[in-house]
């Protein structure tokens, strides 16, 4: 892990569980920066949402993930960092038995060793089109 960061374990902390992700980061220097949430959408889309803008949104979990880390990632490095400055992660996915596999899968390619915290909810819906299945939000620590 960056040495700007530090990840923090507490008792019971064993390497056997592989968890994707970690308790807490402590950070020790670096700029905050605070990630809207992104989700499949071409990033930049009318409000009110007009449906047909979102026609080309694949309905398989993983490729909706692939674009959703893009999209992550064009954001964080618009602010000087990128997908390993990630210290927290927010997930909402709909229908997480049908796509959270898929959807760990693709994040963990994206992250590869690195581990955020993370929390994960499940929603019936994203706001904005029905057809999206997973929306991302982050906190990242660029470099100074």
């Amino acid at each position: 892990m960056d040495k700007r960061f530090e990840s923090i374990e507490h008792e019971g902390y064993a390497p056997k569980y592989n968890m994707p992700y970690v308790p807490a980061i402590k950070v020790h220097s670096g700029k905050t920066v605070y990630v809207s949430g992104v989700t499949a959408a071409p990033v930049y889309h009318s409000h009110p949402h007009v449906p047909s803008e979102f026609d080309g949104i694949p309905s398989d979990a993983a490729e909706q993930a692939r674009l959703t880390m893009e999209n992550l990632r064009l954001a964080l490095r618009a602010a000087g960092g990128d997908l390993g400055d990630i210290v927290q992660m927010f997930r909402f996915i709909k229908d997480l038995a049908a796509n959270q596999d898929a959807i760990n899968r693709v994040i963990g390619e994206y992250l590869g060793a690195h581990r955020p915290t993370t929390t994960t909810v499940e929603v019936v819906r994203l706001a904005t089109d029905p057809r999206l299945v997973l929306e991302v939000t982050a906190v990242a620590v660029v470099p100074e």
